[in-house]
């Protein structure tokens, strides 16, 4: 068999392998950004830059191997055993992948004072969250839930947050044991540091179209809206209307 008739053979396999893998990572994106990193957070918390190596590696890993390893020459049982080993190595790469982002997926959006807080499963630094009510344990086919915060219960417990968050320990929104159901009063307390929409777009004029569109999807005045920061990794802000409810994101600095 000649070098050229082998490549093109290995070319064949290796472009049959490379669909396979992208429909397999289409459908493996259908569950992260639809489950887990739902809009915004999939920018908010980098889901999307994570999941794009990850799967990047992995579709192109695979073929390159099948090109390598593939041989009609090769008897049929040996050609069949490589190329499930190749199939191996990738699934189990891919399902290494699919599970570090399930570790760094947004649990919890935590109204925080004068801002929110984007709180990842490494954020609550191994603490459990399984005796949180049922309202507030995040499921696995939804994206983060929305919580406000309890005071501390007394003096002693304000001294202990205050100590270990100075010292680079975990604050009230790393605590789930703080956590309240955003609603009623508990969600009304975010409106008293909340500023009006538009002292946020004489500063990102850039945003003004997305404001637009936003205020025309809910049907609402957006000369009514307010907005508080979004602490994540990258600069956004949440909307909210008078009864302190989300109405969407916007990017942009609030501080």
């Amino acid at each position: 068999m000649t070098t050229s008739v082998r490549f093109r053979a290995a070319f064949e396999a290796a472009s049959i392998h490379l669909m396979c893998s992208v429909g397999v990572a289409a459908l493996a994106a259908a569950l992260v950004f639809g489950l887990w990193y739902p809009f915004p957070y999939r920018e908010l918390s980098g889901g999307r830059e994570l999941f794009m190596l990850v799967v990047a590696v992995d579709v192109v890993c695979g073929p390159l191997l099948t090109m390598v390893l593939f041989n009609p020459a090769k008897p049929r049982a040996e050609l069949w055993r490589d190329l499930g080993l190749v199939a191996l190595i990738q699934l189990g790469a891919l399902g290494y992948g699919l599970w570090t982002v399930w570790e760094a997926r947004p649990l919890f959006l935590v109204q925080e004072i004068d801002r929110f807080k984007v709180i990842a499963t490494p954020d609550l630094r191994g603490t459990s969250i399984s005796e949180l009510a049922d309202a507030l344990q995040p499921h696995w086919m939804s994206g983060p839930i929305t919580v406000a915060i309890r005071g501390p219960k007394d003096e002693e417990e304000r001294k202990t947050v205050l100590f270990e968050s100075v010292q680079g320990g975990r604050d009230y929104a790393e605590r789930p044991e703080f956590y309240l159901p955003y609603e009623g009063a508990a969600a009304l307390k975010s409106l008293q540091r909340a500023k009006p929409l538009a002292v946020f777009l004489q500063k990102h004029p850039d945003q003004q179209d997305a404001a637009r569109k936003l205020a025309l999807e809910k049907g609402a005045d957006m000369a009514q809206w307010v907005y508080l920061p979004v602490v994540a990794r990258q600069d956004w802000i949440a909307v909210l209307d008078k009864q302190a409810q989300i109405q969407g994101f916007l990017r942009g600095d609030g501080f």
